[in-house]
């Protein structure tokens, strides 16, 4: 029986099914700075909600009292391991240990961070990987990249980032861990849908959580969508802020997210397994949406 702890009023949800399904269990991401904001995720948030914690330039006591707020709140912390943030192997697991220690954390999400960021001992998540620290976590995820990454393939094409995938799949087999891909946010579901049939057919096995933009300002979005290095699906909302009629509207992942499940529902071994929220436009507004479109159950057995 899912749990629920919510102090306030929801509202009606949403009565398309395929969505609420796709939506279950659905994780979010917050930065300790948005986190202090929030007096209260449980107002917020389904119980057992998967909550990454995003490591930009923060001290890492900030990281681990965070994760352990959340712990103490009834959230899953998943806190980002970026490896070229990480001077060397003492570092690494000295994180490890105050994490596991003082928040119980037992998941990970484990990237190679940003480019620009000058390496220290370690400069891909196949290192952090392989170095051991994460023994004993019950959940370690990865990064996706459905429409490619130009820091790792400067020549536009995908063939670094989808030897980098095979990789993965292939550790994921050897480790007791549940592992999955968390990606990159993106705006158009065709492509998604593309790339996921692509990694079947290429034998790569992580099951994908999608990255979704939440609900946020047309401007919002179109800066951190350059920021961050968007592909193809950018057009979307540049297509979006030439409608006039919907320039000053906010953006809402609806369509699709909604075109997803319906792939989903009419597909039921199609790899996307969950939603990942990057909540751009603010966390209670994010969470807002995802509840009155079906987001407000506890973590399905399955997704656990």
């Amino acid at each position: 029986m899912a749990l629920f702890n919510f102090r306030r009023d929801t509202g009606p949800a949403s009565s398309n099914a395929d969505l609420e399904a796709l939506l279950r269990g659905y994780s979010i991401e917050v930065m300790p700075r948005t986190a202090e904001k929030v007096e209260d995720f449980r107002d917020l948030l389904p119980a057992g909600t998967r909550v990454y914690i995003a490591h930009i330039d923060t001290p890492i006591e900030d990281m681990v009292a965070t994760a352990a707020r959340l712990r103490r709140e009834g959230f899953e912390p998943m806190p980002h391991f970026p490896a070229r943030i990480i001077k060397d192997r003492a570092t690494l697991f000295d994180w490890v240990a105050r994490y596991k220690g003082e928040a119980g954390v037992k998941q990970g999400l484990i990237l190679a961070g940003n480019a620009g960021n000058q390496p220290g001992e370690f400069h891909s998540s196949m290192q952090l990987l392989e170095s051991g620290a994460f023994e004993g976590f019950e959940r370690l995820h990865v990064a996706g990249h459905p429409e490619g990454n130009k820091d790792i393939d400067p020549d536009g094409s995908d063939r670094m980032v989808m030897e980098a995938a095979r990789w993965k799949s292939a550790f994921a087999e050897r480790t007791d861990a549940k592992m999955a891909m968390a990606t990159q946010f993106c705006f158009e579901a065709r492509p998604v849908i593309d790339w996921v049939n692509r990694l079947a057919t290429e034998g790569i096995a992580l099951p994908v959580h999608i990255g979704v933009a939440g609900p946020a300002k047309l401007q919002t979005l179109l800066k951190f969508a350059i920021a961050c290095g968007v592909g193809p699906s950018l057009r979307v909302l540049q297509k979006r802020a030439m409608d006039v009629t919907k320039l000053l509207l906010p953006y809402e992942p609806t369509d699709f997210l909604t075109e997803l499940a319906a792939h989903k529902a009419a597909n039921p071994a199609f790899g996307i397994e969950s939603v990942h929220f990057f909540p751009l436009g603010g966390i209670k507004t994010n969470a807002t949406w995802a509840t009155e479109h079906g987001g407000a159950a506890a973590i399905p057995a399955n997704r656990a």
